[in-house]
Formats: C-alpha cells, sequence, structure tokens
C-alpha cells in the first residue's frame, strides 16, 4: 500500500493526488494511489521514442502489455503533463504518476525506490540526459529501472533525453548540445560528452541511441560518437539508432521491432575504427553501414536486420559527409 502526506485537487480524467514536496523529489498520482495487484498478464517490451509530439499508439502498446497496474513516469524537470495524456490513452491503467527527482537524495528516497520498484509500467520522459546520469547513477532510481528491466520485465520506454539513456552508451550533452558541422570539423569538441552504462537494457547493448535525427540534422554527430567509442575502446564495431520526431520503435524482447508515428528511424553500423581521428581534425571515416526504415518497415534490434527500408553507405573525408543513396540524402 503505497502512503501519501497528500491533497486532493481537480484531475482532467480522475482524482489526482499531489504528493507534498519531499527532500529532492515531487510526485503526483492521477487514479488510485495504493500499489496496484500484480498483472496477470504482464509483457515486457522497449519504446524507443525520437522525441517532438508524443505518438499515442506507443503508450497505448506499453499499456497493453502492462495488463493495467500502475505506470509511472520519471524525469529531473517538468510537469505532470503525461498523466492526464496517458490516463486518456489507457484507462485501464489504475493509475498514472509522474515523479520528478532533482537530487541524488531524492533519487535514493523510500517512496521514489518502492515506487518505481512497484511499477506496471515505466516511461523516462525528454529533458537532459545529463542531469539523468548525474543524478541517477549510483542511486535507487538506476537499480530500480533496472529491476523493472530484468527482473520484474515490465515494459519500458523513453523519449528524447529519456531515449539516450536506454542505450550502453550516451550522448550527454553536459557542456552543451553538439551539433554535426561541430562534432565532424572536430570530433573532440568539448561539447562532445560521452558515457555509458546508465541502465542494463539488454537491447541496448553495444549501442547509442540519438533522437531528433532529421530534424535536428544529427547524422554527422552520429558518426562522430559512433568513431568516438570505438576510440574510446569500448567496443569494436558499435550501432547507433536515430529516431526523427513523432516516431517511436516498438520492440519485442526478442529484438524485433515494428515503427509507428510519422517519420523514420536509422540503424547504424560501425565498420571499425575511423580513418583519421584527431583533435582538431576533421573526421575521416568510411563505410559505414546504414539501413533506413521509415512507416511500415521493421528492423530487427538483435540480428541487425530489416525489412521495407533501404540500405546505403556513409562516407566521411576531412569533416564532408557523402552518401551512396540515390540523389546522395544522407537521410
Amino acid at each position: 500500500m503505497r502512503i501519501l502526506c497528500a491533497f486532493v485537487v481537480v484531475g482532467v480524467l480522475a482524482t489526482s493526488i499531489y504528493a507534498a514536496p519531499k527532500t529532492g523529489f515531487q510526485a503526483f498520482i492521477a487514479g488510485n494511489p495504493a500499489d496496484a495487484p500484480p498483472a496477470p498478464t504482464l509483457s515486457p517490451g522497449l519504446v524507443l521514442m525520437g522525441g517532438g509530439t508524443d505518438v499515442d499508439a506507443a503508450f497505448q502498446w506499453m499499456c497493453q502489455r502492462a495488463g493495467g497496474g500502475d505506470f509511472v513516469v520519471i524525469r529531473t524537470t517538468g510537469t505532470d503533463a503525461y498523466n492526464p495524456y496517458i490516463q486518456q490513452l489507457c484507462p485501464q491503467m489504475d493509475s498514472v504518476e509522474t515523479i520528478i527527482i532533482t537530487s541524488v537524495t531524492g533519487a535514493n528516497s523510500a517512496y521514489v525506490t518502492s515506487h518505481i520498484q512497484n511499477a506496471e509500467a515505466l516511461w523516462i520522459a525528454g529533458g537532459d540526459q545529463s542531469t539523468y546520469v548525474d543524478l541517477w547513477r549510483g542511486t535507487a532510481v538506476q537499480s530500480g529501472v533496472n529491476f523493472l528491466i530484468n527482473s520484474k520485465h515490465v515494459p519500458v520506454g523513453g523519449t528524447s533525453a529519456g531515449l539516450d539513456v536506454l542505450s550502453q552508451f550516451i550522448y550527454t550533452g553536459a557542456l552543451g548540445s553538439v551539433t554535426s558541422s561541430q562534432a565532424l570539423a572536430n570530433p573532440f569538441h568539448r561539447y562532445v560528452t560521452l558515457d555509458r552504462d546508465l541502465f542494463q537494457q539488454p537491447l541496448g547493448v553495444d549501442k547509442l541511441y540519438d533522437s531528433h535525427f532529421v530534424t535536428r540534422d544529427r547524422m554527422g554527430r552520429a558518426l562522430v560518437f559512433l568513431a568516438r567509442i570505438v576510440n574510446n575502446g569500448w567496443s569494436i564495431q558499435p550501432r547507433a539508432i536515430g529516431i526523427d520526431e513523432e516516431t517511436a520503435i516498438l520492440v519485442l524482447p526478442t529484438g524485433a521491432g515494428t515503427m509507428v508515428g510519422v517519420g523514420a528511424a536509422y540503424f547504424l553500423q560501425a565498420p571499425g575504427p575511423a580513418q583519421v581521428l584527431a583533435d582538431k581534425t576533421p573526421l575521416t571515416y568510411l563505410n559505414i553501414g546504414v539501413y533506413k526504415v521509415p512507416q511500415g518497415g521493421t528492423f530487427n534490434v538483435s540480428n541487425w536486420t530489416g525489412t521495407g527500408g533501404v540500405a546505403y553507405t556513409l562516407n566521411v573525408n576531412n569533416g564532408s559527409l557523402t552518401s551512396t543513396q540515390a540523389g546522395g540524402s544522407i537521410y
């Protein structure tokens, strides 16, 4: 049973209970504040969303796999706007809760610990992924999310910054958001800040996820991230998944993924180390494999094969990016 020091406010679709501010976090619950009984039809799944407008079908898929129960959203800034949105899409859920975790103390609190571990579905909202890494690493948030993924086997997903931290390798943006032109001109630009291993998502091993991909022209920087990951000795042939806005991939535990939304996803395969990778020197990196999957296509992130998409190769010569795709488009 969840115990709250709370008062009742008017909700959009149901009574919303607001937990009084605690040290390092705030919590907002829409629906039943008591812990729901275990769902008999709980099924794992992974949602990778590229930011921008949320994709309704992705949340409905998560809720179906959660079999009712409690849907928890975690973030470090923002509001509880997900509560009425998810409630409307998923009336079968017992509750929807947003927890805004703003300090390490909050991330280790008994309340945050129990409410994450009791979730039947978990969503990591957009925001600033550097704060997720800084505030959640080594805390009960990190261990709780890993418990949901690897022991309780609930559906888990994230968008934008929440997407970025679900892969083994993470672009943190801790000093600023690097552009493709900045990264290609200098792969060791101070904005190229990489980290790893916040959450233990098996399907994210050896991968880096990036969001807002086409909208913010992030292909070039993704190639730099791959080159740096190899250079760091973290992986011999890492992979990246770039997802555009208003787009999500629904991934089964087998790795089989289907597209929902309006955009495409890009699956990048590094061939090994870059030919030229040095500070203040434009990147040269050849023969990066790409598979572009539009709506209607599929991709298996375990065996790295897809259907309904387009395969092509990217090359970077002295910081200049070219493509073998018809018309020379990199996207």
